[in-house]
């Protein structure tokens, strides 16, 4: 057992250290021998692609093997490695079966044992440069996991096209919403300074096989767009371009005003119209691969096609033909809800976007949040996905922990993707997933895509909390194949982070698959969303009403409507009707409570506190009993983590202890604090299996937190 090495996250899961099983070292150093690198040309769409997998390949093996494996171009000897693509090499492509070549794809790869004059080698081929680079880091992985490579056979491809990170980032390296400090685009500094973080970034997700990031927040500055941030962002594309890695920017609708000079950003203004098309070219000329435009319009105070009486189809469309033969496309978000709030802000995203299916150029594809309030701790599906069979629609995501306890509570968050990826819409007979609305396969699209909120900043190990890395990886992965198991994913990145020992993979991935229902549980239970403090949304605050929130549908008590009848919020056709924008077999199971699964109760119905629920208690004592079971998951997860000392290196175990400690107790303000106010309404003790709270109502009521991260007052 070689010593636990000091660890400050930094290396993320590539940390390439060295198998301490000499048999297993040594069984590796014999299935690969030498690297063998044909002499190719360089493909002028993933420049060096081919090379940094190389250099990745040497550098990972002489890490885990601790010997420098040769690179030869052309095989020598038993175990060679051999690195090709398949569409400029005939030899290679001699070997590989068209069915196989054409299961790869274009970005995936093929990793396939064969026998050539008598030597055994190993092909690690693709259609693609990139594809090459994707194989050799599964096949890093596949080491990094202890799994033997003597037979290793994979063919791998992405089932989803842009497999994005959207960074909430501003000019001023203020992270919107993130939590683990400021952006790590050093934006004062480009394009001169190229800080060697940005080659350890684009490794990262090209490690897991994300192809494209939008480097700026969708609350858009239109700065970005002039040419003296364009050549800043051109230098961040050419360090990204060999890890496949294409850049978006977020657009703002209003750019021809604010920096183009124009009196209107109307979209069907043709000076509007030749503006964005003289940007475009200006762009392209900068960075011939740029990935397109990201855009948040008539949203939350920003400009949009509607300040012009136009559609969201209008503005998107002007945008996508500026674009169009350059490959581009047009990410346009469909977090919409009214000023004048005139209706359930559930229903308000379907009601703007749902008549103008089919009307979107086909590079246009409308990004959807995974529920229609607000990446809550918990949501059904937006009842969008489904409902624009005609238009491509991207699955939004959220990777830093806005609602769930920033980068201080523990929430594995990939249980929450695979929720919502593997629920069923109905929409066109059983089947019909999210996961395959957002591959295209359900519609039978030709464009696809995925989105992250990163949850990345410039602290040493990139995401505040060390287990918070997790949630990068598990989103990368799943992007590439949302077929895959959180919990597999929850192990394969422990193995590579932290240990391949059995007895650190079990516990700490079973705490990880309960950490997010353990913050469901202590802070918004059976369907209860939206109750959080106003603004930082850090900390309860069931008793944010519109005085202190500004508007009705930014206060919670317009979401959990607690009152003496009980509580909840009905979207039934008795009330709001919300559930009228789902699938017939949807509606008909949710808009009765009886058929209406528990962690979603309380979203879809109104009901009396001696509602009698499934455990057979009534609805007061079985919320008191949820936000019990999240305390004490985490006491639990305090003493599962406490049994893991000296095997995890002492960094990162007194770093999560110490946050574990702090999750601990306010998770205990979240039970306390909600129960005692709701407990006004409900006229009842607080049930036998809650412990006493520690402080009174008014006491928590009168908490003020100042300078949380990510708060946008706090710019």
């Amino acid at each position: 057992m070689l010593p636990l090495r000091a660890d400050d996250g930094y290396r993320l899961w590539l940390r390439y250290d060295r198998i301490a099983d000499d048999s297993l070292r040594a069984s590796y150093a014999q299935a690969i021998t030498e690297i063998v690198v044909p002499a190719q040309p360089d493909s002028p769409w993933f420049p060096r692609s081919i090379p940094t997998a190389r250099d990745e390949l040497v550098e990972g093996l002489r890490g885990l093997l601790g010997v420098d494996v040769p690179v030869v171009e052309k095989p020598t000897r038993d175990g060679a490695l051999v690195l090709g693509v398949l569409t400029r090499s005939p030899e290679l492509a001699a070997l590989v079966s068209e069915r196989d070549s054409r299961a790869a794809g274009e970005h995936g790869y093929i990793i396939q044992p064969v026998v050539r004059d008598g030597v055994r080698q190993t092909l690690l081929v693709a259609n693609r440069d990139i594809g090459v680079l994707y194989g050799a880091f599964a096949l890093l992985r596949h080491i990094q996991t202890h799994r033997s490579v003597a037979t290793l056979a994979q063919i791998s491809a992405p089932r989803i096209h842009l497999r994005m990170l959207n960074h909430w980032d501003n000019l001023d390296r203020f992270i919107e919403r993130g939590y683990a400090g400021q952006s790590i685009w050093d934006w004062f500094n480009l394009p001169d300074v190229l800080d060697p973080r940005y080659r350890d970034y684009a490794r990262a997700n090209a490690s897991i096989g994300i192809n494209a990031v939008v480097l700026t927040n969708v609350n858009a500055n239109a700065s970005v767009l002039t040419r003296k941030y364009l050549e800043k962002v051109a230098a961040l594309a050419g360090v990204f371009r060999p890890y496949g890695i294409r850049v978006f920017l977020t657009a703002r609708f209003s750019a021809p005003i604010e920096i183009g000079g124009l009196k209107t950003a109307d979209p069907l203004d043709p000076a509007v119209r030749e503006w964005w098309q003289a940007k475009s070219q200006e762009i392209y000329q900068l960075i011939p691969d740029f990935g397109g435009f990201l855009v948040k319009a008539n949203s939350e105070g920003q400009p949009g096609p509607q300040d012009y009486g136009r559609t969201h189809a209008d503005g998107a469309n002007m945008l996508a033909d500026t674009i169009l033969t350059r490959g581009g496309h047009v990410l346009w978000r469909a977090f919409v809800y009214s000023h004048e709030m005139p209706d359930d802000r559930a229903k308000q995203g379907y009601s703007e976007f749902q008549p103008l299916d089919g009307e979107f150029r086909s590079n246009v594809i409308v990004q959807v949040k995974n529920g229609a309030i607000d990446f809550m701790p918990r949501e059904p599906f937006h009842p969008l996905f489904g409902a624009m069979p005609r238009t491509p629609l991207a699955l939004e995501l959220q990777i830093t922990q806005e609602y769930l306890g920033g980068s201080v509570h523990l929430a594995y968050l990939a249980p929450l993707f695979e929720e919502v990826l593997d629920a069923d819409t109905h929409t066109a007979g059983s089947g019909s997933t999210v996961g395959r609305i957002v591959d295209g396969s359900l519609d039978l699209h030709g464009i696809s895509a995925i989105a992250g909120v990163a949850n990345i900043g410039s602290d040493r190990n990139w995401t505040g909390h060390p287990l918070a890395q997790a949630n990068w990886y598990a989103y990368g992965r799943l992007a590439w194949d949302h077929t895959l198991s959180s919990e597999a994913i929850a192990k394969e990145w422990i193995r590579q982070t932290f240990s391949n020992d059995p007895d650190v993979i079990q516990p700490l991935a079973a705490m990880l698959m309960e950490s997010r229902e353990a913050v469901v549980d202590y802070s918004m239970p059976l369907g209860l969303h939206h109750i959080m403090a106003v603004g930082h949304h850090y900390g309860p605050g069931p008793w944010v009403d519109v005085k202190d929130a500004g508007r009705a549908d930014w206060s919670s008590v317009y979401y959990h409507r607690a009152a003496v009848d009980g509580i909840g919020f009905d979207r039934t056709a008795r009330g709001s009707d919300a559930l009228s924008q789902y699938a017939k077999p949807v509606r008909e199971r949710w808009s009765d409570p009886a058929t209406t699964p528990d962690e979603l109760l309380l979203w879809f119905h109104h009901l009396p506190w001696d509602y009698r629920m499934k455990s057979g208690r009534t609805l007061w004592d079985e919320l008191g009993f949820y936000y019990q079971r999240g305390v004490d998951s985490v006491r639990r997860f305090q003493k599962t983590w406490g049994g893991l000392e000296g095997k995890i290196d002492a960094p990162r175990f007194t770093h999560v202890k110490a946050l574990l400690g702090r999750q601990e107790r306010e998770a205990r303000e979240w039970r306390d604090a909600c129960l005692l106010y709701f407990q006004q309404f409900s006229k009842r003790p607080l049930p036998e299996h809650v412990e006493k709270p520690e402080y009174s109502l008014e006491h928590y009521m009168s908490v003020k937190r100042r300078n949380i991260p990510g708060d946008p007052a706090r710019r």
